[in-house]
């Protein structure tokens, strides 16, 4: 079950080293929220450690909006692709490989190896494009516990992930209470406010308007919506950033150090915001982030009980580590807290920090030792025997 080989040369230190991903065919069909249905798909998945003897050490990596399944080390082919979660996850990292049986999954509808709006439908040939369903937090969970059986895990020691990912750690907990022992649900809310359906909507509305998109089916135009695509990225970056972090990092500083008068860049957070939005429109599906960032304004977990989060959250069996960072002004402290309220409402094992971060929502991919070290001990503190 260990999907790394030894480390390579240019891995860093404490790196799980060279990994492979690999792909699961699931020939059963998927039924989906929205009452459609998917009749065969793949998903991408990496592993990290070994799973041990009684199957107990497992844990679930989910990932946020523009992350994958390549969780940590990197490929041999390209030693700069780092994964998004490295200084996170490895031997004597917070979440340890000498441990623990790490598994990090491309969610369905994603463009990482997974099935998606990319893919070929096997009915009719060409690109799902357009046809492509949409699909929810509680879709990927379902698709989540089946990879799961695949494996052969019964039940994952945690269910672990920040943003887009700590929303699918926290519906682990409704749907497969018996599943999941642990939940870390880092940098959440337990739905979108309005705002944050308003940041979506823009994005959305910048890559549906743009020339290229054709419907979705731009693929058969073999053209892709860059423009959108860029414009998407950019505003979203902003909004994962805090206005402190970006004062420091940039400030009003000048490409060339005076005005030019044009529409051209020149300060250098323009020049960064670009480089954002062109390196990202190379490698993502316009598709797939118009279905990720429905996913996100649909979930809800309270809405099927009125809006009580608490009777939302009653099936739920799994210990939990909520963390939120100061500066995390798209889902903020006071989110988390209303997650954490929840689950003492009914009684549940929770601990929760908050940590004082400069990073804006970020924050939860970065280095801070008061943030990894919190993981650390929570994680240190499950029995895999």
């Amino acid at each position: 079950m260990n999907s790394t080989t030894p480390a390579a040369a240019l891995a860093a230190p404490g790196s799980v080293g060279v990994v492979t991903a690999k792909r699961v065919d699931f020939q059963r069909p998927l039924p989906l929220r929205s009452g459609a249905v998917i009749d065969r798909y793949e998903l991408a998945y990496e592993s990290y450690g070994t799973l041990n003897a009684a199957r107990s050490n497992a844990v679930l990596v989910c990932h946020a909006l523009n992350a994958s399944h390549h969780v940590a080390g990197t490929y041999a082919e390209d030693p700069r692709s780092v994964g998004w979660w490295d200084n996170l996850v490895g031997p004597g990292k917070p979440l340890g490989t000498d441990r623990f049986f790490v598994v990090g999954v491309n969610n369905l509808g994603g463009c990482h190896g997974s099935t998606g709006p990319a893919s070929i439908n096997p009915a009719t040939g060409r690109h799902w494009g357009a046809q492509f369903p949409l699909v929810t937090v509680e879709d990927w969970v379902e698709a989540q516990a089946r990879l799961a059986d695949e494996l052969g895990i019964e039940r994952f020691a945690a269910v672990i992930g920040g943003s887009l990912g700590a929303m699918q750690a926290l519906q682990w907990t409704i749907s497969h209470p018996e599943r999941v022992r642990h939940a870390l649900v880092i940098a959440a809310a337990p739905k979108l406010s309005a705002q944050n359906i308003a940041f979506n909507e823009v994005a959305r509305q910048a890559i549906t308007t743009d020339p290229d998109f054709h419907g979705g089916d731009y693929y058969a135009h073999a053209v892709v919506p860059r423009r959108g695509l860029r414009l998407a990225r950019m505003l979203g970056h902003i909004t994962y950033l805090s206005d402190d972090a970006m004062a420091e990092k940039f400030g009003r500083a000048l490409r060339t150090g005076s005005i030019k008068f044009n529409f051209d860049v020149e300060f250098e957070i323009e020049s960064y915001l670009r480089y954002q939005g062109d390196k990202f429109s190379e490698y993502f599906d316009a598709n797939t982030y118009l279905r990720i960032t429905k996913a996100l304004d649909y979930f809800d977990p309270a809405a099927e009980c009125g809006g009580d989060l608490a009777k939302a959250m009653a099936r739920a069996k799994a210990g939990f580590l909520v963390v939120s960072f100061t500066s995390d002004w798209r889902f903020s402290p006071a989110r988390s807290r209303e997650i954490v309220k929840a689950l003492v409402d009914n009684r549940l094992d929770v601990s929760y920090a908050e940590i004082d971060a400069p990073h804006g929502h970020d924050a939860f991919l970065m280095d801070d030792e008061r943030y990894h070290g919190v993981v650390r001990a929570y994680l240190d503190g499950i029995d895999v025997r």
